[in-house]
Protein backbone atom coordinates (compact mmCIF):
# COMPACT_ATOMS: atom_id res chain seq x y z
CA UNK A 1 0.00 0.00 0.00
CA UNK A 2 2.01 3.17 -0.90
CA UNK A 3 2.01 6.15 1.20
CA UNK A 4 0.10 9.25 1.33
CA UNK A 5 1.40 12.82 2.28
CA UNK A 6 3.10 16.06 1.76
CA UNK A 7 6.59 14.72 1.73
CA UNK A 8 5.07 12.29 -0.96
CA UNK A 9 3.82 14.41 -2.84
CA UNK A 10 7.16 16.91 -3.23
CA UNK A 11 9.20 13.71 -3.77
CA UNK A 12 6.90 12.61 -6.72
CA UNK A 13 5.89 16.43 -7.75
CA UNK A 14 6.90 18.16 -11.07
CA UNK A 15 8.60 21.27 -11.45
CA UNK A 16 5.25 23.16 -11.25
CA UNK A 17 3.99 21.06 -8.34
CA UNK A 18 6.83 22.06 -6.26
CA UNK A 19 7.35 25.41 -7.54
CA UNK A 20 3.28 25.95 -6.19
CA UNK A 21 4.26 24.30 -2.73
CA UNK A 22 7.51 26.66 -2.58
CA UNK A 23 5.09 29.20 -3.78
CA UNK A 24 2.57 28.92 -0.64
CA UNK A 25 5.43 28.78 1.65
CA UNK A 26 7.10 32.04 0.77
CA UNK A 27 3.63 33.67 0.53
CA UNK A 28 3.52 32.23 4.16
CA UNK A 29 6.68 33.48 5.37
CA UNK A 30 6.17 36.57 3.99
CA UNK A 31 2.29 37.37 5.73
CA UNK A 32 3.70 36.34 9.22
CA UNK A 33 7.22 38.36 8.76
CA UNK A 34 4.52 41.41 8.16
CA UNK A 35 1.89 40.67 10.57
CA UNK A 36 4.98 40.16 13.10
CA UNK A 37 6.87 43.22 12.42
CA UNK A 38 3.92 45.28 12.29
CA UNK A 39 2.40 44.26 15.24
CA UNK A 40 5.56 45.03 17.18
CA UNK A 41 5.18 48.37 15.20
CA UNK A 42 1.78 49.37 16.61
CA UNK A 43 2.48 47.76 20.34
CA UNK A 44 4.87 50.41 20.04
CA UNK A 45 3.19 53.23 19.04
CA UNK A 46 0.54 52.82 20.72
CA UNK A 47 2.11 53.13 23.72
CA UNK A 48 3.95 56.25 22.39
CA UNK A 49 0.53 58.11 21.84
CA UNK A 50 -0.29 57.91 25.68
CA UNK A 51 3.35 59.22 26.10
CA UNK A 52 2.97 62.03 23.53
CA UNK A 53 -0.25 63.26 25.20
CA UNK A 54 0.94 63.10 28.91
CA UNK A 55 4.40 65.30 27.52
CA UNK A 56 3.65 67.62 25.45
CA UNK A 57 1.51 70.17 27.29
CA UNK A 58 3.78 72.59 29.01
CA UNK A 59 5.82 74.41 26.88
CA UNK A 60 4.69 77.30 25.21
CA UNK A 61 6.20 76.70 22.15
CA UNK A 62 6.14 73.11 21.99
CA UNK A 63 9.94 72.89 22.13
CA UNK A 64 10.47 71.13 25.43
CA UNK A 65 7.44 69.03 24.28
CA UNK A 66 9.03 67.52 21.05
CA UNK A 67 11.90 66.92 22.87
CA UNK A 68 9.90 65.08 25.17
CA UNK A 69 8.15 63.05 22.42
CA UNK A 70 11.44 60.54 21.59
CA UNK A 71 13.52 59.69 18.65
CA UNK A 72 12.61 61.26 14.96
CA UNK A 73 11.21 59.46 12.65
CA UNK A 74 8.09 58.47 14.85
CA UNK A 75 4.19 60.08 13.88
CA UNK A 76 3.95 62.11 17.03
CA UNK A 77 7.58 63.74 17.01
CA UNK A 78 7.24 64.53 13.54
CA UNK A 79 3.80 65.62 13.31
CA UNK A 80 4.92 68.11 16.61
CA UNK A 81 8.50 69.05 14.65
CA UNK A 82 5.90 70.04 11.42
CA UNK A 83 3.85 72.02 13.62
CA UNK A 84 6.85 73.46 14.91
CA UNK A 85 8.36 74.38 11.30
CA UNK A 86 4.80 75.39 9.94
CA UNK A 87 5.16 78.19 12.72
CA UNK A 88 8.62 78.97 12.41
CA UNK A 89 8.34 79.67 8.32
CA UNK A 90 4.96 81.40 8.90
CA UNK A 91 6.96 84.40 11.46
CA UNK A 92 10.00 84.11 9.30
CA UNK A 93 7.87 85.06 6.11
CA UNK A 94 7.63 88.76 6.68
CA UNK A 95 4.58 90.82 7.56
CA UNK A 96 3.56 91.19 4.16
CA UNK A 97 3.29 87.65 3.66
CA UNK A 98 1.78 86.09 6.73
CA UNK A 99 -1.23 88.26 5.76
CA UNK A 100 -1.77 86.40 2.51
CA UNK A 101 -2.52 82.44 4.54
CA UNK A 102 -3.76 82.75 8.09
CA UNK A 103 -1.59 81.22 10.79
CA UNK A 104 -4.60 78.70 12.25
CA UNK A 105 -5.00 77.90 8.34
CA UNK A 106 -1.05 77.21 7.66
CA UNK A 107 -1.10 75.21 10.18
CA UNK A 108 -3.60 73.00 9.98
CA UNK A 109 -2.96 72.31 6.51
CA UNK A 110 1.06 71.59 7.65
CA UNK A 111 -0.50 69.33 10.32
CA UNK A 112 -2.75 67.63 7.90
CA UNK A 113 -0.01 66.93 5.86
CA UNK A 114 2.14 65.19 8.22
CA UNK A 115 -0.97 62.95 9.44
CA UNK A 116 -0.90 61.73 5.96
CA UNK A 117 2.63 61.12 5.69
CA UNK A 118 1.97 58.62 8.60
CA UNK A 119 -0.93 57.38 7.76
CA UNK A 120 0.42 55.92 4.39
CA UNK A 121 3.72 54.63 6.04
CA UNK A 122 1.52 52.70 8.69
CA UNK A 123 -0.49 51.32 5.95
CA UNK A 124 2.78 50.41 3.85
CA UNK A 125 2.70 46.08 4.45
CA UNK A 126 -1.00 45.95 4.67
CA UNK A 127 -1.55 45.79 0.82
CA UNK A 128 0.94 42.70 0.86
CA UNK A 129 -1.18 41.14 3.22
CA UNK A 130 -4.42 42.00 1.53
CA UNK A 131 -2.73 40.60 -1.78
CA UNK A 132 -1.84 37.13 -0.03
CA UNK A 133 -4.56 36.30 1.80
CA UNK A 134 -6.56 37.18 -1.41
CA UNK A 135 -4.66 34.92 -4.08
CA UNK A 136 -3.09 32.10 -2.38
CA UNK A 137 -6.66 29.82 -2.08
CA UNK A 138 -5.96 30.25 -5.91
CA UNK A 139 -2.69 28.80 -5.96
CA UNK A 140 -3.27 26.20 -4.00
CA UNK A 141 -6.27 25.63 -6.12
CA UNK A 142 -4.04 25.47 -9.01
CA UNK A 143 -1.34 22.80 -7.74
CA UNK A 144 -4.64 21.11 -7.13
CA UNK A 145 -5.80 20.68 -10.59
CA UNK A 146 -2.25 20.10 -11.89
CA UNK A 147 -2.12 17.61 -9.21
CA UNK A 148 -5.27 16.36 -10.18
CA UNK A 149 -4.56 16.38 -14.10
CA UNK A 150 -1.35 14.31 -13.52
CA UNK A 151 -3.00 11.78 -11.32
CA UNK A 152 -5.12 11.09 -13.73
CA UNK A 153 -3.22 10.36 -16.41
CA UNK A 154 -1.20 8.05 -14.26
CA UNK A 155 -3.95 6.39 -13.89
CA UNK A 156 -4.92 6.35 -17.04
CA UNK A 157 -1.57 4.74 -18.30
CA UNK A 158 -2.15 2.04 -15.53
CA UNK A 159 -5.53 0.88 -17.13
CA UNK A 160 -6.68 1.01 -13.16
CA UNK A 161 -9.01 3.39 -12.10
CA UNK A 162 -10.40 1.40 -9.06
CA UNK A 163 -11.24 3.96 -5.68
CA UNK A 164 -8.36 2.62 -4.07
CA UNK A 165 -5.82 3.80 -6.78
CA UNK A 166 -7.86 7.07 -7.07
CA UNK A 167 -8.41 8.26 -3.87
CA UNK A 168 -4.74 8.26 -2.59
CA UNK A 169 -3.64 10.84 -5.84
CA UNK A 170 -7.08 12.96 -5.56
CA UNK A 171 -6.44 13.50 -1.88
CA UNK A 172 -2.83 14.25 -1.92
CA UNK A 173 -3.57 16.36 -4.65
CA UNK A 174 -6.15 18.43 -2.02
CA UNK A 175 -3.33 18.84 0.11
CA UNK A 176 -2.39 21.77 -2.35
CA UNK A 177 -5.89 23.77 -1.33
CA UNK A 178 -5.63 23.06 2.24
CA UNK A 179 -2.29 24.65 2.07
CA UNK A 180 -3.59 28.02 0.68
CA UNK A 181 -6.24 28.50 2.65
CA UNK A 182 -3.50 27.93 5.39
CA UNK A 183 -1.84 31.00 3.95
CA UNK A 184 -5.10 32.99 3.28
CA UNK A 185 -6.56 32.55 6.51
CA UNK A 186 -4.13 33.91 9.08
CA UNK A 187 -3.25 36.67 5.97
CA UNK A 188 -6.91 37.75 5.96
CA UNK A 189 -7.03 38.11 9.67
CA UNK A 190 -3.81 39.72 10.39
CA UNK A 191 -4.53 42.56 7.39
CA UNK A 192 -7.78 42.97 9.44
CA UNK A 193 -6.80 43.23 12.76
CA UNK A 194 -3.74 45.71 11.52
CA UNK A 195 -6.11 47.97 9.86
CA UNK A 196 -8.03 48.34 12.42
CA UNK A 197 -5.24 49.02 14.91
CA UNK A 198 -3.84 51.30 12.23
CA UNK A 199 -7.02 53.55 12.09
CA UNK A 200 -6.76 53.79 15.74
CA UNK A 201 -2.94 55.43 15.91
CA UNK A 202 -4.00 57.65 13.10
CA UNK A 203 -7.71 58.76 15.06
CA UNK A 204 -4.65 58.91 18.22
CA UNK A 205 -2.38 61.20 15.70
CA UNK A 206 -5.38 63.45 14.54
CA UNK A 207 -6.41 63.96 18.64
CA UNK A 208 -3.08 64.95 18.93
CA UNK A 209 -2.57 67.13 15.88
CA UNK A 210 -5.68 69.25 17.37
CA UNK A 211 -3.54 69.70 20.91
CA UNK A 212 -0.56 70.83 19.02
CA UNK A 213 -2.61 73.40 16.79
CA UNK A 214 -3.84 75.18 19.89
CA UNK A 215 -0.62 74.92 21.60
CA UNK A 216 1.03 76.74 18.83
CA UNK A 217 -1.85 79.48 18.29
CA UNK A 218 -2.91 79.82 22.15
CA UNK A 219 0.92 78.62 23.90
CA UNK A 220 -1.74 76.28 26.45
CA UNK A 221 -3.07 73.10 25.30
CA UNK A 222 -7.04 72.36 25.50
CA UNK A 223 -8.60 69.70 28.63
CA UNK A 224 -8.18 66.08 27.01
CA UNK A 225 -11.46 65.62 27.80
CA UNK A 226 -12.17 68.17 24.91
CA UNK A 227 -9.43 67.57 22.61
CA UNK A 228 -9.88 63.82 21.93
CA UNK A 229 -13.41 64.30 20.17
CA UNK A 230 -11.65 67.11 18.28
CA UNK A 231 -10.29 65.91 15.08
CA UNK A 232 -7.77 68.21 12.47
Amino acid sequence: MPTYGIAHLWAQGDPMTRFVAALLVAMSVVSWSVIVSKAFAFARLRRHAGCAQRHFREPGDGGDGVAALGRPGTPFFELASAGQRALAHHVASGAAHRGRVDLSEWLLRCLRASVSESSARLQRGLGLLASIGSTAPFVGLLGTVWGIYHALLALGASGDASLEHVAGPVGEALIMTALGLCVAIPAVLGYHALARVSRDIVAQLNRFAYGVHTLLLTGSVPAPCAAMKERV
